[in-house]
């Protein structure tokens, strides 16, 4: 059964916020918002270590991170590094793609149309993190 959206609803305002750890966070964090646009919100740490920092995506949301703490239970602790993925919403995919693009971005599976209308592509950190950008904003409620 296909239902018809309510033009009145909207998507919710993003409150999730991903997590993940880096080996090398302050690379990370540069690479974050210089070839994806994330903003730098907060970095909280010494030297090289970040023990929190906050990414907000310029359009909602956003990511926390951290550099990996070696006493850290791999079953029960924070997903390791280069195990993360995310799908960000962006209205226009094509200017993310082009900014990641010309920073040297790993770019995974180019520009295309999902069968459901998004407009997506995929890249990866240099971590190994995959990252998934597209107008696909979830189902009004």
């Amino acid at each position: 059964m296909t239902t018809t959206p309510d033009p009145a609803k909207q998507p919710p305002a993003p409150q999730v916020w991903p997590t993940l750890r880096a080996h090398d966070a302050r690379a990370l964090i540069r690479f974050l918002v210089e070839a994806l646009g994330f903003e730098e919100t907060v970095v909280h740490g010494d030297g090289d270590r970040v023990d929190h920092a906050q990414l907000s995506w310029p359009e909602g949301g956003g990511v926390m991170l951290g550099s990996v703490r070696e006493e850290a239970d791999p079953l029960t602790g924070p997903t390791p590094p280069g195990a993360f993925s995310a799908y960000v919403v962006t209205a226009d995919p094509d200017a993310v793609h082009a900014r990641a693009k010309a920073a040297g971005a790993d770019i995974t599976t180019d520009l295309h149309v999902t069968d459901y209308g998004s407009r997506d592509f995929a890249a990866r950190d240099p971590e190994g993190n995959r990252w998934y950008f597209g107008t696909y904003a979830g189902e009004p409620r």
